[in-house]
């Protein structure tokens, strides 16, 4: 692979554009195999130890539960946008619920660095 990444990059460089097909296709093969196995293999070590299912599911539970109140705070209007398109309330109320949740973990992150500081120094 290293090898035909290094054939395609000189083949751009001396000026034969019609083969970024090829160099695109070759990577999109690449990052589906590493996709595909970094998912498989997560998901076999998860499933082999019930421990860390357990904190995994927790961990991806609370996260799903901050998404979902995030949500129900945000709010949605309808708004125009620049290019004459309308951004509809649903859209609206998802980003805005996004914004929320990335402020929450923000939060959620800092208060964990200060509480685990704090502790430190007690000690």
């Amino acid at each position: 692979m290293a090898i035909a990444g290094i054939v395609f990059t000189a083949m751009l460089a001396s000026g034969n554009e019609g083969q970024i097909g090829s160099v695109l296709f070759i990577a999109y093969i690449t990052l589906a195999i590493v996709l595909v196995s970094v998912v498989l293999f997560t998901l076999i070590n998860l499933l082999s130890d019930s421990a860390t299912l357990k904190s995994t599911l927790k961990g991806v539970g609370s996260f799903a539960l901050l998404g979902v109140i995030c949500y129900f705070l945000a709010t949605g209007v309808e708004t125009p946008l620049k290019e004459g398109g309308t951004l509809s309330a649903g859209g609206s109320k998802l980003i805005g619920a996004g914004l929320y949740l990335f402020y929450a973990l923000i939060l959620i992150a800092g208060g964990t660095m200060l509480f685990s500081g704090i502790k430190k120094m007690i000690k």
